[in-house]
C-alpha cells in the first residue's frame, strides 16, 4: 500500500482515528518494555519510527562497508520484508529470489553475510553458529526479542514523521520521542523539511547525511523513464532529475511490489513509445529478470556524512 494522505496533516481524519493511536502507543511501549534474547554478540540496530522506508537499508550497507575495514565480520539480520520464507536462513544470491526472501535481503547480502528471520534471537543464534562478530540489524526497533547493544534512529529529512500521530491516524509505530529514548543517535539524511529533529531529545546527537547517487551512464540531457516500487518513489524521481534526466514519464509501484509479466510489458512499451532508457533502484532491479534488469539503468546509492568521524563513535 502507498501510505494515505493524511498521515502528512492533522486533519478530521487523524483526529478521529486519535482513540486507535493512543491504543497503538499503549501496546507498543508494552512491547518494547519486554527483555531481549542476549545473543553474547554486539548487535547495532538501525531502526525508525515510522512505517515505510527511511533510508535504513543503505545505512545498513554504509556500515558493513565500515566494519568490513575494521577487519571485523559483520553479519546483516533482517526480516526479509516481501519474502515467504521465514527463515532463519542465510542469503544465498545464487539460490534465493526476492520472492522468497525480499529485496532488502538481496541487496544486504550483496555486502555482507546476510541472514533472513522473522524470529530475530533465531537469526542471531544462526549469525553466530556462522562466525558472524557483529550483528547490524535492518529494522527492528519496535521488536524485542533480541537484545541490541545500541541503536539508530534514521530519519529521511524529506518526509519526517508527517503528523507526528502513531498508526493509524500517522506514519509513527510508537511516538517519536519515545524511539528515540532507545537509541544513542539519530540519522537525517537530506534536509529536515519537516521539522522532524523539533520531536527528538535536545541531548540525543544528530547525525548529517546526505544520499548520493551515481548512475552507470551519463543521464545529462537523455529521454528518460523512472520506476520504482519503494516507500517515496518520489523520491527516486527527484534523484533521476537531479542526475540530469530529461524525465519523460514516471511509474510508482507499492514498496516491495513483485513485479509481473504484465508489469515488465508496460514498462517495455512505455520507454519504447517515448523513446526513453527506463531506470529503476538497486532494490527495485533485484526482483527483476536478468533479460529486464540488462533493460535499465540502474542508480546505485550510498551515504556521505557531513562529518564521516561521528558515525564511528556510535558503532559497538
Amino acid at each position: 500500500m502507498r501510505p494515505p494522505a493524511f498521515w502528512q496533516r492533522n486533519g478530521i481524519l487523524a483526529a478521529a482515528l486519535a482513540p486507535l493511536s493512543r491504543i497503538t502507543t499503549r501496546i507498543t511501549a508494552q512491547r518494547v518494555a519486554k527483555p531481549g534474547f542476549d545473543c553474547g554478540l554486539p548487535v547495532l540496530c538501525i531502526g525508525n519510527a515510522s512505517v515505510g522506508g527511511s533510508g535504513k537499508t543503505i545505512l545498513v550497507r554504509h556500515i558493513l562497508a565500515r566494519y568490513r575495514t575494521r577487519r571485523a565480520r559483520p553479519f546483516a539480520l533482517t526480516r526479509g520484508h516481501g519474502g515467504t520464507m521465514p527463515g532463519p536462513v542465510e542469503v544465498d544470491p545464487a539460490e534465493h529470489t526476492a520472492r522468497e526472501i525480499g529485496d532488502e535481503a538481496l541487496l544486504l547480502a550483496a555486502s555482507a553475510p546476510t541472514i533472513v528471520a522473522r524470529d530475530r534471537a533465531a537469526g542471531a543464534r544462526l549469525a553466530l553458529a556462522s562466525g558472524a562478530t557483529i550483528i547490524v540489524m535492518d529494522d527492528g526497533l519496535q521488536n524485542p526479542t533480541l537484545r541490541k547493544t545500541t541503536a539508530l534512529l534514521v530519519i529521511d529529512g524529506g518526509a519526517g514523521f508527517g503528523n507526528g500521530r502513531t498508526l493509524p491516524a500517522g506514519p509513527l509505530r510508537e511516538p517519536a520521542p519515545a524511539a528515540a529514548a532507545r537509541c544513542a543517535a539519530a540519522v537525517l539524511i537530506g534536509a529536515d523539511t519537516h521539522g522532524a529533529t523539533r520531536l527528538l531529545p535536545p541531548s540525543l546527537p544528530i547525525l548529517q547525511a546526505q544520499l548520493i547517487a551515481t548512475s552507470p551512464i551519463p543521464l545529462a540531457g537523455r529521454r528518460v523513464v523512472g520506476f520504482a516500487g519503494i516507500g517515496r518513489p518520489e523520491k527516486f524521481f527527484t534523484t533521476l532529475r537531479e542526475l540530469g534526466a530529461d524525465l519523460v514519464t514516471t511509474i510508482a509501484f507499492p514498496d516491495h511490489h513483485a513485479y509481473r509479466p504484465i508489469d515488465l510489458a508496460r514498462l517495455q512499451m512505455t520507454a519504447a513509445q517515448s523513446g526513453a532508457l527506463l531506470a529503476t533502484t538497486e532494490k527495485d532491479a533485484v526482483k527483476l529478470p536478468a533479460a529486464m534488469r540488462a533493460r535499465c539503468c540502474v542508480i546505485t546509492v550510498d551515504l556521505a556524512f557531513d562529518n564521516p568521524a561521528a558515525l564511528d563513535q556510535f558503532l559497538p
